[in-house]
């Protein structure tokens, strides 16, 4: 009797699985916890997902912005009243009295350009008399404290002005095929050619005393003169350099290397400048004690026409500029030797001396 191979498989044992009831479990579970964190947390407390700091009613969110500010938080609080704007149900009278918190908390912060924008959008949402001659005031401020003068300017113009039909500042001294250059265009232009000139001393001076200083150079382009001269020297380099990109002279690789090599220029001065600015702060005193500890100096010689005539010592208010001038001196070389020499040390420079003159031993070898 032949003995035959058996290849059925044998049957599955049906096996009791809990599966099906372990996720039912778990689905109760996560649905408990989503509904107590829903009704078990404290209303208008705690934080969103992502961290995000729960939405305050627009009273609360009024009542924060006050608190910040009370702290002197002002850039917060302007923050906080912006929220609040945009969630209570407000008038345009009062939404305007609200851009004006804004704009004042702005100011407060020394934002004077964002303070700037919130002072036009209060006056431009509604008409509010008691702001008027606030928002003049303080736009005012805004643009002295940005060194804007030619800007406020205009804006003066513009808000005491009885033509209202166009602003002042409008008016086209120029043209360049169809770009039309205005008188606030070159006062701008007047302006940022001035700020270039005084960069190297800004970083010395205090905000008051820049502004002195910018206001004397922007006296010199009063006269039609001066600012025709003017007008005339930026127009020639302008089609200079039009027409030189038309040329594509900067693919030239000659021009690209002098491009280059102003450029390290330009970006070595900026951070000297930053580290002079960080280093060197002049102070009135110092000032003083300069030119007290120097008064030799600042003598004004006896007129040789006049055999009467003798020495004499001019007072710190005469000696202000001289006395300025030279403690930045002063300071600045001391800074900037050491400045460069931390770079040096940095960047691991060897100066090979003996190579350059074999008469002398090069430091490095010894």
């Amino acid at each position: 009797m032949e003995n035959k191979l058996d290849f059925s498989l044998p049957e599955k044992k049906e096996k009791k699985s809990c599966t099906s009831f372990l996720v039912i479990i778990l689905l109760l579970a996560v649905i408990g916890l989503i509904l107590a964190n829903i009704f078990i947390r404290p209303s208008g407390t705690g934080l969103l997902a992502g961290n995000t700091p729960a939405i305050l009613p627009p009273e609360q969110m009024k009542e924060l912005a006050a608190k910040l500010a009370q702290r002197n938080l002002y850039a917060q609080a302007a923050s906080s009243w912006k929220e609040y704007l945009a969630n209570a149900k407000l008038t345009d009278i009062e939404q305007a009295k609200g851009l004006f918190q804004i704009a004042s908390l702005y100011e407060k912060a020394n934002m004077y350009e964002e303070a700037v924008e919130y002072f036009y959008r209060s006056e431009m949402t509604a008409k509010v008399t008691e702001l008027e001659s606030q928002i003049n005031a303080h736009i005012k401020d805004c643009f002295e404290k940005l060194g804007k003068f030619s800007a406020l300017r205009y804006e003066l113009m513009d808000r005491t002005s009885f033509k209202k039909t166009e602003g002042a500042g409008s008016e086209v001294v120029a043209e360049i095929g169809l770009e039309k250059i205005t008188q606030a265009d070159l006062d701008a232009l007047i302006e940022q050619a001035i700020d270039i000139q005084l960069a190297p001393l800004m970083s010395f001076m205090t905000s008051e005393r820049r502004n002195e200083q910018k206001k004397q150079l922007l006296e010199q382009y009063k006269a039609p003169s001066a600012k025709t001269q003017f007008l005339q020297s930026w127009l020639a380099q302008e089609v200079l350099y039009r027409d030189a990109l038309e040329q594509e002279l900067t693919e030239k690789p000659e021009v690209k290397r002098e491009i280059e090599e102003m450029t390290r220029q330009v970006l070595s001065q900026q951070l000297m400048n930053k580290e002079l600015a960080d280093k060197i702060n002049i102070t009135e005193t110092d000032l003083q004690t300069y030119y007290q500890a120097n008064r030799e100096k600042y003598v004004e010689p006896a007129k040789a026409d006049d055999p009467n005539s003798v020495p004499r010592q001019k007072s710190f208010a005469e000696a202000r500029e001289q006395v300025t001038s030279e403690l930045i001196s002063s300071k600045s070389r001391d800074v900037q030797q050491a400045y460069i020499k931390q770079l040096m040390d940095k960047y691991n420079i060897i100066v090979h001396t003996s190579v350059l003159n074999p008469t002398i031993q090069d430091s490095n070898d010894k």
